[in-house]
């Protein structure tokens, strides 16, 4: 169901999302938003229900209740319930993943033109006699692709084997493959796990980066407290399924329930 709205309206909309596995309720009634070209994150101790809450969101789950809305590229609201992954991916949402899902043995301008593909008008049959339009569009998509790997700063591996880059890059290149699809709101599952300071850095100002030039907004799981405190606009906090806290990173560093959710850790760290 999709029907105009007006530009106030959130990017993302989610109201009393529910998933339930047999007995166990993973995410319980939780309420989230993101507005345009805002960062946002959802934090919480491990097991709290965030992946399960993107997966939801992203397609890979059906939520047992509640109900996900989200701003497509023509400015309707579209209603994500039940949609497949691919469907959910055309309609602006686009996603990395905790775990490096890379196509390990393509080049990396190969990994990002696989994302320009939803975009692509072209049918099987065209694929197969690779007609002069089918042949256009594909020129057309590896330009727009190098381009995003000079954006993300990646043009200097677009022929090199996607396995061969360095951890940090292969983090960059699901991000790059990601932005190809051509999202309003780019989901982000723990994009720092794994990285060194350095490259840390390098990636909260590529998403910056992201948000400011590119028009999208940015939401992110992230267990690294400092990126989270130095990059948010708001943060909402988990924990056991529930969403205990909302409001910005100071709102959020003296919570008192969030500070028992971490069990004393410092989450200014």
């Amino acid at each position: 169901m999709e029907g105009l709205v007006s530009s106030m309206e959130h990017i993302l909309d989610v109201k009393d999302l529910t998933m339930d596995f047999g007995g166990l309720r993973a995410v319980d009634s939780v309420d989230l938003y993101v507005d345009k070209k805002e960062i946002v994150a959802l934090i919480g101790p491990n097991g709290a229900g965030k992946t399960t809450f993107f997966n939801c969101i992203t397609g890979i789950y059906n939520p047992s209740k509640g109900d996900i809305k989200a701003i497509t590229h023509s400015g309707a609201a579209a209603r994500l319930n039940g949609l497949k992954p691919n469907r959910v991916t055309e309609r602006g949402l686009a996603r990395t993943f905790q775990n490096i899902r890379l196509f390990q043995n393509m080049t990396v301008l190969e990994n990002v033109m696989i994302g320009k593909h939803c975009r692509m008008k072209a049918k099987v049959l065209g694929a197969l006699l690779r007609d002069r339009r089918t042949r256009a569009e594909e020129l057309k998509a590896a330009n727009e692709s190098y381009e995003i790997l000079e954006k993300i700063g990646l043009a200097k591996f677009s022929d090199e084997i996607a396995s061969n880059l360095p951890y940090g890059a292969q983090r960059k290149l699901e991000i790059a493959r990601a932005m190809a699809t051509e999202p309003s709101l780019l989901l982000l599952d723990e994009p720092a796990a794994g990285m060194n300071p350095q490259e840390t850095r390098e990636l909260t100002d590529l998403i910056r980066q992201i948000r400011d030039n590119e028009d999208i907004s940015i939401l992110l799981i992230e267990h690294d407290m400092k990126l989270v405190m130095n990059l948010s606009e708001r943060i909402y906090v988990m924990d056991h399924g529930q969403k205990i806290a909302e409001g910005t990173p100071v709102d959020i560093r003296n919570n008192p329930e969030v500070i028992k959710a971490y069990l004393g850790e410092d989450i200014d760290a």
